[in-house]
């Protein structure tokens, strides 16, 4: 049997614990730096959302709200596309604000 030095076990433990921390933290902020680099120019706002889809991007089987005076009848020839919508609401979420389906609905 070998002897190791007192307190060489919690050494080593602490240590290894600073690199997990260190590699945990590092990883987080590479992360989101290379997330927000691989966005869509197009999930940017909705004015980017409308040039490239004129009445907005929509689940496959979305109804529009309807809401407030000046809209009467609801959005139905927006692009219809579960993967298109998911996409948009994993870069920006406030795309669709009033949360029925329909981002940049017009």
């Amino acid at each position: 049997m070998t002897s190791s030095p007192a307190g060489s076990g919690r050494t080593m433990t602490s240590v290894l614990m600073a690199a997990v921390l260190i590699g945990a933290f590092t990883g987080i902020s590479t992360t989101s730096a290379s997330a927000a680099a691989k966005a869509p120019s197009w999930t940017k706002n909705c004015s980017a959302v409308n040039k490239k889809y004129p009445h907005g991007v929509g689940k496959a089987k979305a109804r529009d709200r309807v809401q407030g005076r000046t809209k009467k009848r609801p959005v139905t020839s927006f692009k219809r596309s579960d993967a298109l919508y998911s996409q948009a609401m994993k870069y920006n979420k406030r795309l669709d604000a009033d949360k029925d389906g329909i981002a940049c609905e017009r």
